[in-house]
């Protein structure tokens, strides 16, 4: 197997929304919020559901790998209810090796809420349900190893469960990419982030917000710096400006694609990781990498969810 992803197996719920409709239920605009199982039922009574979909960072990210025709596999953690065999499903739709053995669990499957405003920005509320109760138990150490590289998700990242998961996989894999997720994560667990970003992944991928509170710098210059300190391959995703990788003292950039009729921005940064992912798992250079990551990216943000 090329790579594995582990991440939240979460599905999701798209709905679009108004600005006046974030602001009446204490929402911030493009942020992802945590909620229980009563906040996320009260507020899906007040909307219209556009679709669902087997979502989740990293599971995007996978399920983009396996489109462009690698061999991949996803552990992700779900119940054994309708919402975990709806996931299941949709993961081996995709083709991808969908490799956690789902029991009946206390708490269901976990679902997001991805609400879109009409400036195509996306805020989510997710009930991470069972998804957030990984634990190393769950990891097959056979898995890990059988895959050339394994992806690990930013935001299922915490203490206890998750971490032990994540020093599982880590500790038997060859090679490690993790994205950072979200702003909010990175605040939660800036000591541990720093931690796994200078000491055990080989690829970092961030956006600007992302990595700047990382090491908490105001200047991109700094983030440069600190890249080609930690020698690992950090790839950061800058919005209209492109993106950039800095490998060791390799620094390469790419514009942005332009003349875009963007719809929605859910997946932007999955399926860049994808893109790069794929150019990296097959040998391509670091400047196809993110042409590849770039494509990909452009794509997904003209249509309405995080899926082709």
């Amino acid at each position: 197997m090329k790579l594995l992803g582990i991440g939240n197996a979460i599905v999701d719920v798209l709905c679009k929304v108004t600005d006046k409709f974030l602001i009446e239920h204490s929402l911030k605009k493009s942020t992802m919020k945590l909620v229980d199982e009563i906040e996320f039922k009260k507020l899906l009574l007040s909307l219209k559901i556009e679709g669902t979909v087997s979502g989740g960072s990293v599971a995007n990210s996978i399920v983009g790998l396996s489109q462009m025709g690698n061999d991949v596999g996803f552990i992700g953690k779900v119940s054994d209810d309708d919402l975990g065999q709806k996931y299941e499903n949709g993961m081996k739709k995709e083709k991808v090796k969908y490799l956690y053995k789902k029991k009946e669990e206390e708490i269901p499957t976990g679902s997001c809420l991805i609400l879109i405003t009409p400036d195509s920005e996306r805020t989510m509320c997710t009930f991470l349900g069972t998804a957030g109760k990984i634990d190393d138990k769950d990891i097959n150490k056979e898995d890990i190893q059988n895959a050339e590289m394994i992806f690990l998700e930013g935001y299922l990242w915490d203490e206890g469960g998750p971490k032990r998961a994540f020093d599982k996989a880590i500790v038997n894999s060859k090679k490690v990419a993790m994205t950072l997720s979200d702003k909010f994560c990175v605040e939660r667990h800036k000591t541990h982030f720093l931690d796994l970003v200078r000491n055990q992944l080989d690829i970092v991928f961030a956006n600007e917000q992302e990595i700047l509170s990382l090491i908490d710098a105001n200047e991109f210059s700094d983030v440069i710096s600190f890249s080609k300190k930690v020698k690992k391959n950090i790839v950061i995703t800058r919005g209209a400006k492109g993106a950039i990788a800095i490998n060791k003292n390799e620094i390469v950039e790419i514009k942005a694609k332009s003349n875009l009729n963007i719809k929605d921005l859910t997946g932007a940064g999955d399926l860049f990781a994808a893109g790069y992912l794929h150019g990296t798992i097959n040998n391509l250079k670091i400047k196809e990498c993110l042409e590849k990551g770039t494509e990909l990216s452009s794509k997904i943000i003209q249509i309405i969810g995080a899926r082709q």
